[in-house]
């Protein structure tokens, strides 16, 4: 974007400046363009008093702005918008900033900054500068394709919610029911991997991808409490059914003498029996019942690794909580590459944005190199997030920071990122 020495460029403003020149070589009707961007205005990083101000410019606009040829130009001055939205100069400017930096309108300044323009007999505009809301034009199939993905994305999500919820109460019924039946197993472990994956559950945003891993640790843990249950059952009715177990029994039932309770009820006489306790002589009854069955030990450490296993899958940074942990540099990423499919599109959008908080070539190439290209993009979104949020003044230091740390072990992205998401959710 050309600089006319009092507005400030960037790299937003310049995208805009582009589609605006993109949307005057296409012809879209002004209820096509403005329905596109209000079903996905909320995804693309757009609040509530941005969406009333283009409202409020969109309504000065005539049909015949939309055609091909032209640029639907708004010169409404800043007292009419100020009146006409409710907004102090300061809220204005804010609203429109970032309806230009999101790339919905573009500014089409005249070289001493005032907003005018004039339109023929025909009602066409013959010069303008103001606002320009031909970029509108230019995103209407991508906002459409992006609602299309959106709706498939929503109606996926539900679909998965539902699979972890059916899991969520089988898991709970088998470990209650477990417990209260005072069956031997891994209760309390499974009951805290139980506990762990509660807490991952979104409390308000949510992706597919996120879902669908929740829902796979849940069936894995299904899978582990059934068999446990399963197998704690059998154990219970093999002891109950040996041979020895039914001789005991009976004999001891021959000892009660029902008369004896039956003629005088104030005196109960019975055999005290044993009191139940788990010693080695029950586990010798257990595994001469249950011949396959694995000594304890083993079985305590062949849990033990496969709940490290599991956590250790768990640490792992995917791309949906990157996103939600860092919604500034998510909007910024949208903005510039659309729709984010996997982590090659948000490392293409990162390089892209790096530059924009200062972080030099050479720190992303070294950050790269040592982390790898998913581990820096997380980084670098990380260190982006913080500079705008203000915790962070100089990000290259802070990235060059961050790979000498994971040089020593001492990197754990999934831990800050996790701690943000938990900040947002209180």
């Amino acid at each position: 974007m050309k600089h006319t020495g009092w507005r400030k460029p960037t790299p937003g403003l310049g995208i805009a400046e582009q589609l605006a020149q993109a949307g005057e070589q296409v012809a879209v009707p002004k209820t096509r363009a403005f329905v596109a961007v209000k079903r996905v205005g909320a995804y693309i990083g757009l609040k509530a008093g941005d969406m009333m101000l283009l409202d409020t410019l969109g309504a000065f606009t005539q049909t015949q702005d939309w055609e091909e040829g032209q640029r639907p130009i708004v010169w409404a001055s800043n007292a009419y918008l100020m009146e006409q939205t409710g907004f102090s100069l300061s809220a204005l400017k804010r609203h429109a900033r970032r309806l230009a930096e999101i790339g919905v309108i573009s500014f089409q300044d005249s070289p001493n900054g005032k907003r005018w323009g004039r339109r023929d007999a025909e009602g066409r505009i013959v010069e303008a500068y103001g606002f320009d809301l031909s970029p509108l034009s230019a995103r209407v199939d991508e906002f459409e394709e992006l609602h299309a993905d959106l709706q498939t994305e929503r109606e996926l999500c539900q679909r998965l919610k539902r699979q972890i919820t059916v899991a969520r109460r089988m898991i709970r019924a088998r470990i209650e029911a477990a417990v209260s039946g005072a069956l031997r197993g891994p209760w309390t472990q499974f009951t805290g991997l139980f506990e762990e994956l509660l807490d991952r559950l979104p409390r308000r945003h949510e992706a597919s991808e996120q879902l669908a891993r929740l829902l796979t640790w849940f069936k894995e843990l299904q899978e582990r409490v059934e068999a446990a249950y399963l197998k704690a059952t059998e154990v219970v009715q093999s002891v109950e059914n040996t041979p020895e177990t039914k001789e005991q029994v009976a004999k001891k039932t021959q000892k009660m003498n029902p008369r004896e309770v039956i003629s005088d009820p104030h005196i109960l006489i019975t055999n005290q029996l044993n009191p139940v306790t788990s010693n080695s002589s029950e586990n010798e009854e257990v595994a001469a019942a249950v011949p396959n069955a694995k000594p304890e030990d083993q079985v305590d450490r062949e849990l033990e690794e496969w709940v490290a296993e599991v956590r250790k899958k768990r640490a792992a940074l995917d791309l949906p909580t990157v996103m939600q942990a860092c919604p500034e540099f998510a909007s910024w990423a949208r903005n510039m590459g659309g729709f984010l499919k996997d982590w090659g599109d948000l490392h293409r959008v990162a390089g892209q944005l790096r530059p924009m908080i200062g972080v030099s070539e050479h720190a992303w190439n070294v950050a790269q190199d040592r982390l790898g290209k998913q581990v820096a993009t997380a980084a670098l979104a990380l260190v982006f997030e913080k500079h705008c949020a203000g915790e962070v003044s100089s990000p290259g230091g802070y990235l060059r920071g961050m790979v000498e740390k994971a040089g020593t072990g001492d990197l754990h992205l999934e831990r800050s990122f996790y701690g943000r998401l938990s900040g947002q959710a209180a």
